[in-house]
């Protein structure tokens, strides 16, 4: 449980500073959020609408050149390993009760593999793939405040927003508390403990953890309210076009509209 948090938090850190790299060359991060929203969105759904693997692997190489000069590569290629997981056990079935001509047999078991299966199963792998490689790229690229900002765009309901930015900042008030309680209660802990104290202790941990969650979430809104909250999220950056969001903008839709045009047809 302690490594599982540290994680989170790890990765919420990484999040909060997404623009970091934006000073070290990253070729996204200077770019206008609202430019990255729409482009990637429209990138997202023609990569899901797309017939043609080839095009859905051309907006997966895409977002892998993306991530390379945004020196975020690394994070997002720990990413494939969970989407190829679930994906490729999801689509499983598929492979064999699709029909269609029988490419070879799994051995032992004498089920048949089919080229419509085969073909169906890798196209859905490299749609998710490609959609969460993107998605990826968004939040890794764009800080949360800018990026509820631009949501704003989109018009997105001021409702959504609030609770969006709530929960972003609830999160890390929550994984600071219990990464703090988990280190006070090893502090106090002496000698070894059987496994029923070790069950005893967490669940314990569970509960002390939720009544903690009820309480923080009053006084996380409080604080938010006094510091002027009002449900529209207002950042120190005013949202300014430049000659390079422009640019940015323009191959994003010629992208997006080649995608379409060209993955509409199977």
């Amino acid at each position: 449980m302690e490594k599982t948090l540290d994680r989170l938090a790890g990765s919420l850190e990484r999040a909060a500073r997404a623009d970091e790299a934006g000073g070290q060359g990253g070729l996204l991060q200077p770019l206008d959020p609202r430019v990255k929203l729409l482009g990637f969105l429209g990138l997202i759904f023609a990569a899901a609408a797309s017939q043609r693997l080839a095009v859905t692997a051309a907006i997966f190489a895409i977002g892998v050149i993306l991530a390379r000069t945004s020196r975020v590569l690394a994070p997002i290629a720990r990413l494939w390993g969970g989407v190829l997981l679930f994906t490729g056990a999801v689509v499983l079935p598929a492979v064999v009760l699709t029909p269609g001509h029988a490419l070879f047999h799994i051995p032992w078991t004498g089920w048949p593999v089919t080229d419509h299966g085969l073909q169906s199963a890798v196209g859905l792998i490299a749609r998710a793939l490609a959609t969460a490689t993107l998605a990826a790229l968004l939040v890794l690229t764009t800080r949360w405040g800018p990026l509820l900002k631009a949501l704003r765009v989109l018009r997105v309901p001021m409702l959504l927003v609030m609770l969006l930015g709530m929960t972003y900042r609830y999160l890390f008030v929550l994984l600071g508390v219990a990464h703090a309680f988990f280190e006070t209660r090893r502090a106090r802990t002496v000698g070894r403990l059987t496994e029923a104290q070790r069950r005893q202790m967490a669940v314990s941990s569970a509960a002390i953890l939720l009544s903690k969650s009820v309480q923080l979430s009053g006084e996380v809104y409080e604080a938010m309210q006094a510091r002027g909250f009002r449900g529209e999220v207002c950042t120190l950056d005013a949202f300014r076009f430049q000659r390079r969001d422009w640019c940015a903008l323009a191959m994003f839709a010629v992208i997006t509209l080649a995608a379409f045009g060209w993955g509409a047809q199977p």
